[in-house]
């Protein structure tokens, strides 16, 4: 019984001795990468779980499990830092692993500001310092093409939020992670839309939510700013909204709208043509774009600006005229 017990334990000890020298080599073995460099992103708040998901998803053929375990361990499970990390061919899970510990980020930061137009965007990220420029020569269909986006206008396509990134890493890639974000979002908000709304696709429901967030001073006036517009849009009024209008003039908008501007027809004026404009406006943010697809149920056709980024509702012209004069008479900014 005795000779038995001794040889469990030797055999324990060798099963021991094996996983030892199995962890030592997975820890000490490059492990491959998709790309070389690769950037992962380490989002804020995220278990060790949701690291190891991360880090494989980015493209490091390591399996979760293993370097959870490996987090674990080693006492490192609760130390991980959120940011922007790049790595190159040669890396081991134990290097990976400490690096994200450290917080050895090379990065830099880059938001994405709600309402900004896609211009806006390129001239921001062409100031950002470390990135490796790859778009400054394209045109923005080129620019989308590289992204493998062909038969879209840029304007809207893009995520408001910020971002890490790897100093040395390309802008491009910042563009298509912004893009990338945007599809994810846009894509999770039409599936949960609410039923009835005239919009025929999750282009249209973007187009909208760019309307809402270049009208909204404040948050809580964008559901009904989007029951405005639907209200109109299910009797065929005209938008009749005037950041439309200052987005067709492009350059040719001084910051003064003019009578004229209202009247002069472009594919953007909303006082001349019925419908949505052919493409968003601006970048909407995720409030507008839940705005969208689930307004607030209204009798309003008017809202006019407050002068306090509040908005005042009304049913009528007749009341919307009042209003008119009592906030906004002779600065615009009204719907």
């Amino acid at each position: 019984m005795r000779s038995y017990f001794s040889r469990l334990v030797l055999a324990a000890l060798l099963a021991l001795s094996l996983l030892a020298v199995l962890l030592f080599w997975m820890l000490t073995s490059p492990v491959a990468l998709r790309t070389s460099p690769l950037e992962i992103e380490i989002g804020s708040g995220s278990s060790m779980r949701q690291v190891a998901r991360q880090v494989a998803a980015s493209g490091v053929d390591l399996n979760p499990w293993l370097f959870e375990i490996l987090a674990r361990a080693s006492g490192h499970a609760n130390r991980v830092k959120a940011g922007s990390y790049e790595f190159v061919e040669g890396v081991t899970p134990w290097d990976l692993l400490k690096r994200l510990v450290r917080g050895d980020a090379s990065q830099g930061e880059f938001t994405l500001v709600d309402g900004w137009s896609f211009r806006r965007m390129r001239d921001e990220i062409a100031r950002l310092p470390g990135l490796k420029t790859e778009t400054a020569g394209l045109t923005d269909a080129e620019l989308m093409k590289r992204l493998g986006i062909e038969s879209e206008h840029p304007e809207g396509m893009f995520m408001p939020d910020t971002y890490f990134y790897a100093k040395g890493g390309s802008d491009l890639s910042l563009f298509a992670r912004s893009q990338r974000a945007m599809s994810r979002h846009l894509d999770k908000a039409w599936t949960a839309r609410e039923a009835d709304l005239p919009l025929k696709s999750p282009y249209e429901a973007l187009i909208m939510a760019s309307l809402i967030e270049k009208e909204t001073g404040t948050a809580a006036d964008r559901g009904m700013i989007a029951s405005v517009f639907y209200n109109r849009l299910r009797i065929g009024m005209p938008l009749q909204t005037d950041p439309t209008v200052i987005y067709g003039l492009g350059d040719r908008f001084d910051g003064n709208l003019r009578k004229i501007d209202l009247q002069t027809d472009t594919p953007y004026n909303t006082y001349t043509r019925r419908g949505l404009p052919p493409t968003p406006i601006a970048m909407p943010s995720e409030a507008s774009l839940h705005a969208a697809l689930h307004p607030q149920r209204s009798p309003y056709l008017y809202f006019v600006a407050r002068g306090d980024g509040s908005s005042e509702f009304s049913r009528t012209l007749d009341e919307h005229n009042r209003a008119v004069a009592r906030y906004q008479k002779h600065k615009g900014n009204h719907g």
